[in-house]
């Protein structure tokens, strides 16, 4: 039913020459809950909405609900399910941006009867790129009993540049809008470039269509413009130490402070030497096998280099082994490099591990890596020698790369130790990603690294395209590069926040237990990081939408926290809160989510 949805979507979108984001406005303006990452879930297929959603992108897309859902049968509007274009030939808007798409016809404004505005879209290539109408020219006419009607003769050609403002404009109630319409085709017609040149129009990448980031996404949006608003919001959204008074080791400061004239160049395109030696050491300590000072790259933060990897590597179709939940960086990038992410569960009744059963079953002739997060973002998990050693060997029956994303490395509790499953895989060509942004608190700064190691005459070419990608972006911070040897060398300040008594330790236990008391909500206890996952009793609170649950949460009580969907996550029961504020911030945010559950009901 999900496939079916989402190819009828995308189709009547595309005969109606919408982008996404044309729904999220249309759904705006008619006051309808609907965000971005609602919409790139049902085109890509991954959910199926609500009745009321549904009935919405009907209207939008002047459709069959029935046909939308993939089946025969009638609606209130009388049409049998018809295919949209059969209804576009029948005389609705050949702009597809029907009346009901901006707030017209059940939306609570009213319908035209006496403005009228005819607005002829371009067609769309066989690329997906909009292509100028050839259609013969059209008359555009703008009329209302309080101004005088203006006629606009426009070309096929003008009419296509004529943005989709003025169809708004149009449908709006005939007092002084009608005047608004006219100036907005004035304007439109006025700025072409020559006479029967249209104005190009951009649009986003479809690649973006199945990007998520909503660590910062709509709900981050709302909570932005609450505070605009004049509103105090708690951000427990991302995993960012400064805000929340973890102060940067003072040595790494005054170190780079002396070191800034030094640095105002550019450095090799890895890094600079010094940095590299101190990362190529720390790895050595990990027991990470064959790993020299050419095999390690700087970058600017993780992210950087996770695109860079995936880019270099991905051709169209190839498949890549991601965790869910994720860090959602790893999907998206997946996605934008041409990839397809597949996700293995981690298994919340087994502390988050991975299912090493559902890694199996997924591995098909395209795949070509496993990526890990270990320790885990955003369950906090850490995953023991046996299992990184049972993914090792799937890697090895099946000859994957194996993509490990260790930035945690240094926040481990509870007297555990973190193991690199590099460590495990001398045959095997690994690729190993950590950095200081949260064990030294100077996530700003943006510095990370990446360190290739094991079997490496197996990737030459790969190794190639990762220097080509490497020295295309020049190099990364150069003074954020030249701390890394004092602080991977000198007093490691983070272990004293986690162990007992310590801020991170503390405030983990706290928000641990306070969570589990809390009917209806229950958490694994992390093990490493600053973040926890807690799990919702769906059928006590009626939850089917998660991002909506957030939405609720952020406008009640001011609190902003990330949906587990968000980590790709496919059930809207979880979702993440970072424990990086202090206890007594920690036990009001806990007050308020427990005051906030006991009456709440999706």
């Amino acid at each position: 039913m999900d496939d079916h949805f989402a190819m009828h979507l995308r189709d009547a979108m595309n005969r109606r020459h919408l982008k996404q984001i044309d729904i999220v406005r249309a759904a705006q303006n008619a006051g309808v809950k609907l965000g971005k990452s609602h919409v790139s879930q049902y085109v890509s297929g991954k959910t199926v909405p609500r009745s009321e959603t549904l009935n919405f992108l009907a209207e939008v897309l002047d459709v069959d609900p029935a046909w939308l859902l993939g089946s025969d049968g009638r609606t209130d509007h009388g049409h049998a399910g018809a295919e949209p274009s059969a209804r576009a030939e029948a005389g609705d808007d050949a702009s597809g941006i029907g009346s009901a798409g901006f707030g017209v016809t059940g939306f609570g404004s009213t319908a035209l009867e006496e403005s009228t505005v005819r607005v002829v879209s371009g067609q769309r290539s066989s690329s997906g790129r909009r292509e100028p109408a050839s259609a013969p020219s059209m008359s555009s006419t703008v009329s209302s009993p309080s101004v005088p009607s203006t006629s606009l003769t426009l070309s096929a050609r003008e009419q296509t540049a004529v943005p989709v403002e003025m169809a708004r404009a149009a449908a709006e109630p005939a007092s002084a809008t009608n005047m608004q319409a006219s100036s907005v085709v004035m304007s439109a017609t006025s700025a072409m470039k020559s006479e029967g040149a249209p104005m190009r129009r951009f649009h986003k990448s479809t690649k973006l269509d199945n990007v998520l980031y909503d660590v910062r996404g709509p709900v981050v949006d709302e909570a932005a413009r609450m505070e605009e608003a004049g509103m105090h919001v708690l951000k427990l959204n991302i995993g960012n130490p400064a805000p929340f008074g973890f102060r940067t080791p003072d040595e790494v400061v005054y170190d780079m402070s002396r070191q800034l004239t030094d640095t105002e160049g550019y450095s090799a395109s890895k890094g600079l030497f010094s940095a590299r030696k101190a990362i190529m050491q720390y790895a050595q300590l990990k027991n990470i096998p064959n790993v020299g000072i050419e095999d390690v790259y700087t970058g600017n933060g993780v992210s950087e280099l996770i695109n860079l990897c995936m880019s270099a590597l991905l051709d169209n179709g190839d498949e890549v082994l991601i965790p869910s939940p994720d860090y959602p960086l790893w999907t998206a990038c997946v996605n934008l490099a041409g990839g397809t992410a597949v996700h293995y569960v981690c298994d919340e009744q087994s502390e988050w591990y991975p299912d090493i059963d559902d890694m199996r079953a997924k591995i098909t002739d395209r795949t070509v890596a496993i990526v890990l997060i270990n320790p885990n973002n955003p369950t906090g998990a850490l995953y023991p020698p046996e299992v990184l050693q049972q993914i090792v060997d799937l890697a090895r029956e099946h000859h994957l790369m194996i993509f490990s994303d260790e930035i945690y490395d240094r926040l481990v509790m509870d007297g555990l130790k973190h193991v690199s499953i590099a460590s495990l895989a001398p045959d095997l060509f690994c690729v190993t990603f950590s950095g200081l942004s949260k064990s030294h608190m100077i996530a700003g700064y943006r510095i990370g690294w990446m360190v290739l190691s094991g079997n490496k005459s197996i990737a030459k070419d790969y190794i190639e395209g990762i220097n080509m990608l490497t020295n295309m972006r020049i190099c990364s911070n150069v003074p954020a590069q030249s701390i890394v040897q004092t602080a991977l060398g000198g007093h490691q300040s983070v272990n004293d926040y986690i162990v007992p008594g310590g801020r991170i330790y503390e405030q983990r236990d706290y928000i641990y237990n306070a969570l589990n008391a809390i009917d209806g909500v229950t958490a694994v206890k992390p093990k490493a990081a600053f973040y926890i996952f807690p799990k919702l009793d769906v059928e006590k609170f009626n939850i089917t939408d998660d991002e909506q649950f957030a939405l609720d949460l952020l406008h009640d009580k001011r609190i902003l926290i990330t949906r587990g969907g968000g980590f790709n996550w496919h059930e809207p029961d979880h979702f993440r809160i970072v424990y990086l504020p202090r206890i007594e911030v920690l036990k009001d945010a806990v007050g308020k989510l427990a005051d906030f559950l006991s009456t709440y009901r999706q």
